[in-house]
């Protein structure tokens, strides 16, 4: 169970840790990388090429602004992108949100909302639950904890 996690900046990390924790957590190896579509786009297409013979299982990919690195990625290999779009410009990431979910025809990026770095990992782990049976078990774990959360919640302040 293999997920690359694809970032443009660095700055856009502290909106994918809870992703790269909630993965890890659940014995997904993760591996996690910065590299820009536009800056450096032979890296990326080494990266793609590397994880795809190394077995990986799918790629989250995010980016701000103009935000092509799902896309990019996507043009280039088979295998599930998840986009994340992250709120960095004065758009306030609708930006990135439209470049991310309006791919042409025929190279399908899945989109999560904005900043929305742990449903891409929960995304990824339903998908990847098609092949590694023990994620479906740890999903409705999950959820069950979040109800669980809201209930008390709710409790506490009747």
């Amino acid at each position: 169970m293999k997920v690359s996690i694809l970032m443009g900046s660095k700055s856009d990390y502290p909106k994918l840790e809870e992703a790269v924790k909630f993965l890890r957590e659940h014995g997904v190896h993760v591996s996690v990388r910065a590299l820009s579509a536009h800056r450096t786009p032979k890296q990326v297409f080494e990266h793609i090429e590397n994880i795809e013979r190394e077995g990986y299982d799918l790629i989250i990919a995010a980016a701000g602004k103009a935000a092509h690195l799902p896309g990019v990625v996507a043009a280039h290999t088979l295998m599930p992108v998840i986009g994340v779009p992250i709120k960095s410009s004065t758009l306030d990431g609708m930006d990135a949100l439209l470049s991310i979910v309006q791919m042409p025809k025929g190279i399908p990026v899945a989109t999560v909302a904005i900043d929305g770095g742990l449903n891409a990992a929960i995304l990824a782990l339903q998908i990847m639950a098609l092949k590694y049976p023990q994620l479906k078990e740890a999903l409705k774990k999950h959820r069950e904890d979040m109800m669980k959360q809201v209930l008390e919640d709710d409790a506490s302040i009747q």
